[in-house]
């Protein structure tokens, strides 16, 4: 029988598990200079007593807006002045009462119990900036907010009520469309600055990961082309840093279980479809339930049955593509068979620009002559795969 003082005793692979973390914050981020030196520059006027303008960032999962904006934050809030940043999840705090609490509560956790209103934790925010706190406040996935546009509105305003201090929001979204489906006041007093984080290419994943072998593995754990390999997979798929060390964490805990020495080409292979499962998985939950809605009617016409239009149906080249108008047909039939009411058109086509975005789905547009110039869409993963995760999400 297996006792923990076995296990302990094994030698590793790993030296420090948590540097693999996508969660871990190094402290230096490649790469990443010119953002961090923006949004510095943009939020310094708090420590000078002004109000910084509102700031959204956005980039694709894995592009290192998060990791970015906790390390500024620790820079800041060591600083021991009146103004302080403040980070939020808005995947677990989705709504403008969770928020407004989560927000208080860093500031007077007295304030953590319920049955306490909304004007309460707005006259307690005033009464708090009033001293002249300046509050920077970071929300993470922004557009998980579901009373998003109530939400602006009552952080904006909260400036139009005090004399000293402010509140300043940093926004931080995979999709740049959400913004389309804000008020056009929220839009306009969020979207003061925006900055936009590219995806990572092969070059710079390397390095990345070189740093993050370093700390996180035993010396010679790792041959250098494992490396090479993983980095080449996550440029091609997405540039995707979590990723990337996703894909060298699993191929350290098979190598492991086949009791290697060193993880190699082989290992990292295995993990590939591990990891797209488990990202794919994490993903999916994350998104908004129309853009899941969506990508569930692409998926259940791949996995069902060919394209009904015969131009679809005869040439190779559309093999896997449907046609915009056929997806939108079935989305709108999946809304009515699970109770909901589907969206326009026009917000279709933002949750199809989202969803290519994400790397979910690829799109074309047809040559002229079939049905006009038509919009084209594919799977960009295999549809069992996606069905299985969407069917649960939606039993």
């Amino acid at each position: 029988m297996a006792s923990f003082d076995e296990i302990l005793s094994k030698p590793s692979l790993f030296k420090n598990i948590n540097i693999l973390s996508p969660h871990y914050v190094p402290n230096i981020l490649p790469f990443r200079d010119g953002q961090i030196s923006e949004i510095m520059n943009l939020i310094s006027p708090a420590l000078k007593n002004q109000k910084p303008r509102n700031i959204f960032i956005y980039g694709k999962t894995g592009s290192g807006k998060t990791c970015t904006l906790k390390h500024i934050m620790h820079k800041f809030n060591v600083l021991n002045s009146k103004a302080s940043m403040c980070y939020i999840n808005c995947r677990i705090y989705n709504s403008r009462y969770r928020l407004m609490q989560k927000l208080l509560k860093q500031y007077d956790p007295s304030t953590d119990k319920s049955g306490f209103g909304l004007p309460f934790f707005y006259e307690k925010l005033i009464e708090f900036m009033n001293k002249g706190n300046h509050i920077i406040v970071v929300l993470d996935e922004i557009d998980m907010i579901k009373d998003l546009d109530e939400l602006i509105y009552t952080l904006t305003r909260i400036n139009d009520e005090v004399s000293l201090g402010s509140l300043t929001i940093i926004g931080i979204s995979n999709r740049l469309s959400f913004k389309n489906e804000l008020d056009p006041r929220s839009k306009s007093s969020l979207y003061e600055n925006e900055i936009m984080f590219p995806p990572y290419s092969s070059l710079q994943l390397k390095h990345i990961l070189e740093q993050r072998v370093s700390e996180g593995f035993s010396e010679n754990a790792v041959e250098s082309s494992a490396i090479n390999l993983a980095a080449a997979i996550t440029a091609q798929e997405s540039g995707d840093a979590r990723y990337a060390l996703k894909l060298l964490s699993k191929a350290g805990e098979l190598a492991e279980q086949s009791n290697k020495t060193f993880i190699s080409d082989e290992d990292v292979e295995l993990a590939r479809k591990k990891v797209e499962i488990d990202l794919m998985q994490e993903a999916l939950s994350g998104l908004p339930e129309h853009h899941q809605l969506v990508l569930y009617a692409i998926v259940r016409l791949s996995s069902s049955n060919a394209p009904r239009y015969s131009r679809l149906a005869e040439d190779n080249s559309f093999d896997g593509f449907f046609l915009s108008g056929e997806v939108y047909e079935q989305y709108s039939s999946l809304c009515t068979q699970l109770g909901k009411k589907s969206k326009t058109s026009r917000s279709f086509r933002e949750y199809i620009n989202d969803l290519e975005m994400l790397g979910f789905i690829v799109s074309k547009v047809s040559s002229k002559g079939m049905r006009g110039q038509a919009t084209l869409i594919k799977l960009g993963h295999e549809s069992q795969d996606l069905l299985k995760i969407l069917e649960k999400i939606f039993s």
